[in-house]
């Protein structure tokens, strides 16, 4: 049942990876050829930013497919923490995007180098914008389904393609209408939002690779769930940690002291299987019974 689970959450993530691969390549071309073309620097540096998807996007394949690796001699608890590490990697690329589109507004501002870019330039960043935003869409849909973070900071990376592509079509409309600056300052906001989505994403992954809690509305639905199993008669010890994108619990329950070691087991046993069988995210959990009178 796991593995079916797992070869199917590879081949989702696989399959979203390569669609958005292909598109990215395609607009890529299109929004670099048409900035050399208008003569609009913005556009040049956008497309360039779209080369910075496709990087991450084949990253993100390489992530899912080696974190739905089964468990193996050297790592008996599987492989998901890959994820979270791509994640963090992804968020490093995204914060690096984020500085260059911040310089390069703060240098053009202070030299006052503005040109003002050909009428080509608005339709190549009306179409990023469209096609960025749906990719967005695409990706977040996909990375909630199979819980993914690598797939979700992706996504991010997409929507921060087309906050740039935004800046851009500001910045050419603002120059045909005599006020090129408006192309720099526009870049400086971008950068800012794209900068706090890059450190959200870095935090979150680290959460996952510190054995960091669940939520507390995860805990107490698990808790719930495990006092409404018959035979158990309280819970001493609930203890979660995050491991990529699945989720270890550790629990110590009590069960009626006059009851023989069999009937205890059994009781541990049922809210194992409650568990592990009823939250697709439980990877494994640890049950331990103390008797109570």
């Amino acid at each position: 049942m796991n593995m079916k689970k797992d070869i199917t959450r590879a081949e989702i993530g696989q399959r979203i990876g390569f669609t958005t691969l292909v598109v990215n390549v395609v607009l890529t071309i299109i929004k670099v050829f048409v900035g050399f073309l208008s003569k609009s620097q913005g556009m040049i540096a956008d497309g360039i930013h779209s080369l910075s998807d496709i990087v991450s996007t084949i990253v993100v394949m390489l992530g899912l497919r080696f974190s739905d690796a089964p468990a193996d001699f050297d790592h008996p608890y599987g492989h998901e923490k890959i994820e979270p590490i791509v994640a963090k990697l992804l968020a490093v690329i995204l914060f690096m995007t984020t500085l260059g589109i911040g310089y390069s507004g703060i240098r053009t501002i202070l030299e006052g180098n503005y040109v003002v870019p050909g009428s080509g330039a608005i339709f190549a960043a009306l179409l990023s914008i469209i096609v960025k935003e749906w990719m967005y869409q695409y990706t977040k849909k996909g990375a909630q389904r199979i819980n993914s973070p690598a797939l979700k900071a992706d996504a991010w990376h997409h929507r921060s393609d087309a906050f740039s592509s935004i800046g851009t079509l500001i910045g050419v409309i603002g120059a045909k209408l005599g006020w090129p600056i408006l192309d720099s300052m526009a870049a400086l906001v971008i950068s800012l939002l794209i900068g706090k989505v890059a450190v959200d994403i870095y935090l979150q992954s680290i959460h996952q690779l510190i054995d960091h809690a669940a939520e507390p509305e995860v805990i107490e639905i698990l808790r719930q769930k495990i006092l409404s199993i018959e035979g158990v008669k309280g819970i001493d010890d609930l203890r979660t940690r995050v491991h990529g994108n699945k989720l270890y619990v550790d629990i110590d329950i009590q069960v009626d002291a006059n009851l023989n070691v069999a009937e205890g087991h059994a009781i541990a046993q049922k809210v194992h299987d409650e568990l592990e069988e009823g939250e697709e995210n439980i990877k494994h959990c640890m049950i331990h019974v103390n008797p109570v009178e």
